[in-house]
């Protein structure tokens, strides 16, 4: 399977200090621990790294620190779209310039485009940079899907090669990888349908769970890639859990309180997000046990 940007991508919490302010050094920290635990790439500034609440200067800056980090061991992907379109094209030049290996273009939200207009839209972000490009089709999160025929006609330009898969359909995934063949890599979006996505002819996790346990994702994804589906399964199994606490409240709120008290100081999400509960974080530590036992 051919993966523009790896196997195994984690979507990065964005780490706040005392001040509210972005903590660089915990972002150096952070990215080198996610490579060390088996990511071939990083996300940055995407939805689990509170792009909403993050400024242009903070992205740019934020994509700079990745990069220097851990920029020649794996792929540095900015998350540069927004819901105007000269905005992202703006935001794509300036990831180009400090680095990035790739860009994250999110469905354009709020406005609701038509398929037309998304259409034009990512074409345009392709056509700023020689970066490749990666769509984000989340629904649940824009009000807004790109419909298969739009994502099949999107994966005739050369430099949108991958789509993050969050829409949550089977069916629909399966249609878009017969569509799309090989222009288009499509990585699942939700940790929880890695494996049947990859099944149904996926290359791979854009994961949130790969912050606690890399390792055991890295693994899972590899038994796919290698015809171990009974492997696969196991890990499925045993992951699925945290896969699915880490979404009892709005992500990132789960995986930033986690890591905040298993890991290093990360801070608390900037609102109109809050700290996820002691509940949710003890659903959290007690699923991560059963992952990290597979």
């Amino acid at each position: 399977m051919a993966a523009p940007f790896g196997h195994l991508l984690t979507a990065m919490i964005t780490p706040f200090g005392p001040d509210g302010a972005v903590d660089h050094g915990r972002a150096w920290d952070l990215a080198h621990h996610l490579v060390e635990t088996g990511s071939d790439g990083i996300v940055v500034a995407g939805t689990t790294g509170e792009s909403p609440t993050l400024s242009d200067e903070e992205k740019v800056a934020l994509f700079g620190t990745v990069v220097d980090a851990v920029g020649g061991r794996a792929r540095v992907v900015g998350g540069t779209g927004t819901n105007d379109t000269a905005h992202s094209v703006e935001m794509t030049r300036r990831a180009e310039a400090v680095g990035c290996h790739g860009v994250l273009a999110v469905t354009p939200y709020y406005n609701r485009p038509s398929q037309a207009g998304l259409l034009a839209h990512f074409q345009a972000i392709a056509e700023v940079s020689a970066l490749p490009v990666m769509l984000y089709n989340i629904p649940a999160r824009t009000g807004r899907r790109i419909e298969v025929d739009t994502l099949a006609r999107l994966a005739t330009h050369s430099r949108i090669v991958a789509v993050k898969d969050a829409v949550g359909d089977l069916a629909f995934t399966t249609e878009t990888v017969a569509a799309v063949g090989d222009g288009l890599a499509v990585y699942s979006g939700d940790d929880v349908n890695t494996l049947p996505i990859m099944v149904v002819g996926g290359v791979g996790v854009v994961s949130v769970a790969a912050h606690l346990v890399g390792r055991q994702v890295r693994r899972m994804v590899a038994a796919v890639l290698s015809g171990d589906l009974a492997g696969a399964q196991r890990l499925h199994r045993a992951l699925s859990p945290l896969c699915r606490a880490l979404f009892l409240e709005p992500n990132p709120t789960p995986v930033k309180a986690a890591m905040d008290e298993l890991w290093a100081p990360v801070g608390d999400p900037r609102l109109p997000l809050v700290r996820a509960s002691a509940a949710t974080v003890e659903a959290v530590k007690e699923a991560l046990v059963v992952a990290q036992q597979a």
